[in-house]
């Protein structure tokens, strides 16, 4: 099926993705690992739940672990505009049959929780508290110094119905994948803030969140992160990387935590701030696209992934295959 054509005026303004929360079985373990391993900034805790920030972010928290008996993934979090446009998107929804749930969230204003149709858990508000700037503060900056939330990627069963629905909030594609015997849809990154994605669709069992990605200042801090996990006791947990991908030109690693939640470390992608920025196809069988060196991701990374509460996945619709290694 073609990309559709921009709709450069959605319904309502959503001005990027925000935070996600993660349900984690030993707080303490998952804290071992986003704090004092990755470099994430504590705002707030209690016995049950972490809330983090990057060293850029403004907002309260960017992720928020929960502690559960079952680990799995809950809603993804976007900022909008205003609260007219938060007023707009939940008519948006309603008008599509699809729920729209008031809920009260810490650190955040009006907040509702709805779902797209394909069952992955979506969360809007217009405010976050502010924190004060920590940028500056260099003496924090610890573990792969984490700058910012970059963006989600799920499992989605229909690429190409995820990214029509998406393409009605105004997500714009950057970079797709394309099955050449069906011209369906095998994945397709698509963004709002103006970088590669704020949210990309790959094709699998789902919906299931693939993994969360954290921007970076440098591929070295990769570097420095993969010494630092391979001496204090996390080397299994590193999966894919380094290295480079062809599509967004970005240069990645990715790791897992305690309860198997996938993380991307992610940095050197490239602006897409142009309305009239034409996507980029790739084939599904160049290995390239996956990295750019050549080299074909491990078969966990096209298989495993983060369940969401309380959503039963459905197998995907299109049974094309990619090049994974043996």
């Amino acid at each position: 099926m073609p990309i559709p054509a921009p709709n450069l005026y959605p319904a309502f303004n959503i001005v990027r993705l925000s935070h996600v929360e993660l349900v984690v079985s030993d707080l303490a373990k998952s804290r071992a690992f986003y704090v004092d391993t990755l470099g994430l900034q504590v705002t707030d805790e209690d016995r049950d739940t972490i809330y983090l920030r990057a060293m850029e972010e403004r907002g309260h928290h960017c992720l928020v672990l929960r502690r559960g008996d079952t680990p799995c993934a809950r809603d993804l979090g976007f900022k909008v505009f205003d609260e007219d446009n938060l007023e707009k998107a939940a008519r948006f929804f309603e008008e599509r049959s699809l729920p729209v749930e008031w809920v009260d969230r810490p650190f955040q204003s009006r907040t509702f929780r709805t779902r797209d149709p394909h069952g992955i858990p979506l969360e809007f508000y217009a405010r976050m508290d502010r924190l004060a700037p920590i940028h500056q503060q260099y003496a924090l900056y610890k573990g792969v110094k984490p700058l910012r939330i970059d963006h989600f990627n799920v499992f989605t069963p229909n690429v190409d119905e995820s990214v029509a629905f998406y393409n009605d909030l105004g997500f714009r594609v950057t970079e797709y994948t394309e099955d050449e015997v069906s011209e369906r849809l095998w994945a397709a990154w698509t963004h709002r803030k103006g970088g590669v994605h704020d949210i990309a669709f790959t094709n699998g069992l789902g919906p299931r969140l693939h993994h969360t990605a954290f921007w970076v200042p440098t591929p070295l801090n990769i570097i420095d992160l993969l010494d630092l996990m391979s001496t204090t006791g996390w080397v299994d947990n590193i999966e894919r990387g380094p290295g480079r991908h062809g599509i967004s030109n970005a240069f990645f690693l990715y790791i897992r935590d305690p309860d198997g939640h996938r993380i991307e470390i992610y940095c050197s992608d490239y602006q897409t701030v142009d309305p009239d920025l034409e996507p980029i196809k790739w084939d599904l069988k160049d290995p390239q696209r996956q990295t750019l060196w050549g080299a074909p991701a491990p078969r966990s990374w096209f298989e495993e992934g983060s369940l969401f509460e309380g959503r039963e996945p459905t197998p995907a619709q299109l049974d094309a295959q990619p090049i994974i290694a043996p």
